[in-house]
């Protein structure tokens, strides 16, 4: 059963196939408790009223043979549920109710947990397959590297420094002054994660529901026709996830948070960009300081596995696994100690483009928008207003300045050109004297 590839891939590891995971051939094979998928059957029906069988093969995403058909024998057994009907041919189409007994039942169940959806995979599995699909598998080559920041004006030395610390699928620290392209260079690492892998919709720790897959983070992607009723569906079909924390991180985040409500537990961020990326954007800007924050990260970022914190107070064990990107606009080491530094393996300095790569900026902006490119207005910018004013080059100017000029070209009802007049005006409104 070979995953499809969803996209062209850039990393060599793209190119291996790896199993989709298989669909259970009993209540044994999905490694849950018969008594936990029964309860799950007669709290759906207690909530949602008469359900088919495919019905409820549809929520929990498991198979009807030997696994939903077995825990609802269990239930009228049991007298917890019973066949009110058919709404069709075969066993799938019987529609099923709670008893007066079931209902019972299920109030007792929602005590504990109010989590109805796609039945979750054990620990076990969770932290078997992140190990299949770890980022220190992936290998970048230089052509694919190329490829992913051929968007960006990167100057060579910077790429060399790049690809062996991506390909280390370890954290790397992005420093360099603002606006020149931190956070882009980190998006463009995410191309070089061109592959799928797999995703839980939960996992079940110690009895404790943990929701993972989460839309926002995980770009789910459609699995072969051919393979939709071989594999098990309580796992997704994703892209690697992409996962950007910036000032709003907190070391509460970085923890379960459980719903008194609810009763269960969404996965902290981390742990939803396991087999991905995580970047932490703007970094020694957050509520929680960066010592504290590295404190809380010593040992996930040298054992690669998290220790998070249920309600009860029992620590529990998961895998970490992403490429971790810090990005900030501060000189390391007004943030954290030499001895915090040497736990992030690559430091990278994205400095200030040279002229010819600042002309390069330029030149693709102004082909972006429509504005003619000239060398001597690009003369004029560098000795007249950055010369004059001592302003250093930084890589979002270009496209910062063009679109002042365009707007000043726009209110004078003139033509956008890189012009002495409209460059001046661009320059006298955007920079400022400090």
């Amino acid at each position: 059963m070979q995953q499809p590839l969803t996209s062209l891939p850039l990393t060599d590891t793209a190119h291996r196939p790896h199993q989709l995971p298989p669909r259970p051939r009993s209540i044994e094979e999905t490694g849950l408790a018969m008594t936990f998928i029964s309860d799950m059957i007669v709290r759906a029906l207690y909530l949602i009223g008469e359900m088919t069988g495919q019905q409820i093969v549809d929520l929990l995403h498991l198979p009807y043979d030997n696994v939903i058909d077995q825990a609802i024998t269990y239930l009228r057994r049991e007298q917890m549920c019973e066949i009110k009907g058919t709404g069709g041919i075969g066993e799938k189409a019987y529609r099923y109710q709670a008893t007066a007994r079931g209902i019972e039942r299920a109030k007792e169940i929602g005590e504990r947990t109010q989590y109805l959806g796609p039945a979750p995979v054990t620990l076990a599995a969770y932290t078997s397959m992140m190990a299949e699909q770890s980022t220190q598998g992936l290998i970048i080559t230089e052509d694919s590297i190329r490829q992913a920041f051929a968007h960006l004006v990167i100057g060579e030395s910077l790429l060399q420094q790049l690809g062996p610390a991506i390909n280390s699928g370890k954290s790397i620290f992005l420093f360099g002054h603002a606006g020149n392209g931190k956070t882009s260079i980190a998006e463009a690492v995410s191309k070089l994660m061109s592959d799928t892998i797999m995703i839980p919709h939960a996992v079940i720790i110690d009895g404790q529901i943990i929701r993972v897959f989460d839309p926002i983070h995980h770009d789910r992607v459609p699995v072969a026709a051919n393979l939709e009723h071989t594999y098990d569906k309580r796992w997704v079909l994703s892209k690697r996830p992409i996962v950007i924390a910036g000032g709003e991180l907190n070391l509460d985040s970085l923890d379960l948070v459980y719903d008194e409500y609810s009763k269960y537990y969404e996965a902290p961020l981390q742990m939803k960009a396991n087999g991905g990326l995580f970047l932490i954007d703007d970094f020694g800007r957050q509520q929680v300081r960066p010592r504290e924050l590295l404190n809380r990260w010593i040992v996930p970022l040298e054992k690669r596995q998290d220790f998070l914190t249920l309600h009860t107070g029992k620590k529990i064990e998961v895998p970490f696994d992403q490429l971790i990107i810090f990005s900030t606009n501060i000189e390391p080491k007004q943030l954290v100690d030499e001895a915090f530094l040497r736990r992030i393996r690559y430091k990278v300095e994205v400095g200030n483009p040279s002229p010819p790569e600042f002309r390069e900026i330029l030149r693709r902006i102004c082909k972006a928008k429509n504005v003619p490119y000239s060398d001597e207005g690009l003369r004029y910018l560098l000795e007249q207003e950055y010369g004059k004013r001592n302003i250093e080059l930084r890589a979002c100017h270009p496209r910062d300045l063009i679109d002042q000029l365009i707007d000043i070209a726009r209110f004078t009802r003139t033509q956008p050109t890189m012009s002495r007049e409209l460059l001046a005006a661009a320059c006298k409104s955007y920079f400022v004297e400090v």
